[in-house]
């Protein structure tokens, strides 16, 4: 038998492999919408046909037919590898660039059934997020990466490799780009087509930038997001309040992780029961209930009792979210974490049908599907208003609740709409993330240590925190609740027990302390205290993700729906040291919806990554402060006056504050 080296220096095999059984006991994509014409049918099968030899496109015509008739997409099952699918340590892959090696270690651990949402079809989360679109795209990135010298680049056209294009040693590796559509073509649809003939994916944000590292990352951000709601609110930590959500599945999964930390009550509604009893087989949910009854009885007591506790309820939010009013259950904090961004392909469920009935109807009546998706998402509506008329503060988790809602006729418009502010509720960024984190530069820094060991990932926790220690010694008041919770989730972080694949970490940190924090892990790989570690970060922060109804939804001066700054930062991050560099169309908020870029930077010790580092993540957090504070947010222009006194060479452009009332001339 092949070595796994061998495996991946071979890429497309020689010889035809025998067809794969499907796997019913693996999570599987749901089925695409039949949405080619007949000729647009066979173009797919020629676009998939390219990959592979004349002499098998007979055999495998047929093949991906059926595949295109079943599913909706030709995934090429026949070609998934054998060998498990997860990060080795660097050491074990082939390679002439350990830069490249790194890559491979991201790669697997997106494919890694412990870690993916839809394994088999190449998805890592939210239901479409996928890292390629076929195992053909897959076994030619590998092969390519394994043959890469540090003077070549890799570029990725939405999942295929289009090839090796020669660069020199301080160019990104990998340049990956995903869905960047003609802008007249981001509808839904556009990405239906264009996926179903192969020539276009959803990366989501992390997914298709190899830099998922599980739930970890967003157990973290919904950790930072209801302990500043619970401040908002006037709840501490531990004193029975509750929290009402939905979504177990792939990144939503994390929720109930994050409420135990924070110290809270949370219920969180999951349809797919697969989805729960995975959630709680891996420790993240403490328990299970299907019965309402048993529900309602059970969340009383825990509320009575000030319990910390999770719940899953195995059923539809709206069933929760309506008999929680009718018992005068109150609810201190309501949101929504749904996969709505994919609303009529399996990312949010119709009340009272079963989730297998469903299933059968978004692949065969979607018109039907799509009208009881929108009759449900005006029952919810309504039912959340019911709660916050008693006060429940109630926020948009950046999953296009309100925005599909708002389509579907729901009543969530601000009857007094003002510039950003036109839904009914708040953004969590608006409220809570963009004035309390992103405007100060904190935002989702991450690593992962490719040695796969997790004493080396304890040790980078120990660094991290001695860190964090000295830079909150001297921290401004204006920043010092956030090195305080960031302190507390790094030295609990072990405990959590929040690896899922790859060893690696997450916390919320602003330029100096990403650098600080790169700097001395560097140090350490140098004196060979631990192995190479890859940085990164999520889309989800400072500068990397232009989202009017996300990201940069607390942005009032017009400019929430351009992009300039996440192309700029994609580019920035290019010839300033990034081992790679992503950009994307759509994300957690919809095609179309929003332009999000990522970076994954490998550290090896060297005197090279040292002076990368320092000048990436610089740029890295500081184009996004800036951009916020010339949209007059106070705190970006303490945070960006803050960062010229202590670097040299970076002077910004900073607004003058109108005060006047300017009303009166028009």
């Amino acid at each position: 038998m092949p070595s796994f080296k061998d495996l991946i220096i071979q890429g497309i095999p020689n010889e035809l492999p025998a067809k794969r059984d499907y796997k019913p006991e693996v999570s599987h994509a749901p089925k695409r919408k039949d949405i080619l014409s007949d000729e647009e049918k066979v173009l797919a099968l020629k676009n998939a046909l390219r990959y592979f030899p004349k002499g098998w496109h007979k055999e495998l015509a047929s093949e991906f037919a059926e595949e295109l008739k079943k599913y909706g997409r030709i995934y090429m099952y026949r070609f998934q590898p054998e060998y498990e699918m997860y990060a080795r340590p660097i050491s074990e892959y082939p390679g002439k660039c350990e830069q490249a090696r790194a890559i491979m270690v991201m790669i697997q651990n997106n494919l890694d059934p412990a870690v993916a949402q839809h394994p088999d079809e190449l998805i890592t989360y939210g239901g479409n997020g996928a890292v390629f679109q076929n195992w053909a795209q897959y076994l030619l990135t590998m092969q390519y990466l394994a043959e890469m010298t540090d003077e070549q680049t890799l570029h990725m056209y939405s999942g295929h490799p289009m090839g090796l294009f020669p660069s020199h040693k301080d160019a990104p590796r990998v340049v990956v780009t995903n869905g960047m559509t003609i802008p007249n073509y981001s509808r839904p649809d556009d990405w239906e087509k264009m996926n179903a003939l192969g020539v276009s994916q959803y990366g989501q944000m992390t997914a298709g930038s190899y830099m998922y590292i599980g739930p970890q990352g967003i157990v973290h951000g919904t950790t930072i997001t209801v302990l500043n709601a619970l401040r908002k609110v006037g709840k501490e930590p531990n004193s029975g309040a509750l929290f009402v959500t939905a979504g177990l599945g792939g990144m939503s999964g994390a929720q109930p992780k994050a409420g135990n930390i924070a110290g809270c009550i949370s219920v969180t509604a999951e349809v797919n029961t697969a989805a729960s009893r995975k959630r709680f087989e891996q420790g993240w949910v403490d328990e299970l209930i299907s019965d309402m009854d048993e529900l309602v009885a059970r969340v009383k007591k825990a509320q009575a009792n000030r319990e910390t506790v999770s719940i899953a309820y195995e059923g539809n939010i709206v069933d929760v979210w309506e008999t929680f009013d009718q018992e005068d259950i109150y609810i201190d904090l309501g949101s929504d974490q749904t996969s709505l961004h994919n609303p009529w392909a399996g990312g949010y469920y119709p009340v009272d049908v079963s989730y297998e009935d469903a299933n059968v109807m978004m692949a065969n009546e979607p018109d039907r599907f799509k009208e009881l998706v929108q009759e449900t998402l005006r029952r919810h509506a309504n039912a959340v208003n019911k709660h916050t008329a008693k006060g429940t503060y109630f926020f948009d988790y950046g999953n296009a609740f309100l925005l599909e809602a708002s389509r579907a006729g729901a009543n969530v418009m601000n009857p007094n709409p003002t510039i950003g502010r036109e839904f009914k509720y708040p953004s969590y960024v608006q409220d809570i993330m963009g004035p309390m984190c992103f405007d100060y530069g904190f935002g989702p820094f991450r690593w992962v240590c490719t040695s796969g060991k997790p004493e080396d990932l304890a040790f980078t926790d120990q660094l991290a925190s001695e860190v964090l220690a000295e830079l909150a010694a001297s921290a401004p008041s204006e920043i010092s609740q956030q090195m305080e919770d960031n302190i507390r989730w790094i030295k609990a972080a072990g405990e959590n027990k929040l690896v899922v694949g790859s060893q690696a970490r997450i916390l919320y940190a602003d330029s100096e302390g990403r650098i600080k924090i790169a700097s001395t892990f560097n140090k350490a790989i140098k004196e060979g205290k631990i192995g190479p570690v890859v940085l990164g970060r999520d889309h989800h922060d400072v500068s990397g993700t232009d989202s009017p109804y996300r990201e940069t939804s607390n942005i009032y001066d017009g400019s929430q729906f351009t992009a300039d700054m996440a192309i700029q930062n994609v580019i920035g991050d290019s010839f300033r040291g990034a081992t790679w560099v992503s950009i994307h169309n759509g994300g957690g908020v919809g095609w179309g919806e929003v332009i999000n870029g990522g970076f994954g930077m490998l550290l090896d010790g060297t005197a090279d990554a040292d002076r990368r580092l320092e000048n990436m993540l610089l740029y890295d957090v500081n184009n996004g402060i800036a951009r916020r504070s010339w949209a007059r947010n106070e705190p970006a222009m303490f945070a960006i006056k803050r960062e010229m006194e202590r670097t040299p060479g970076l002077k910004i452009t900073l607004p003058e504050v109108v005060d006047e009332d300017l009303n009166r001339l028009f």
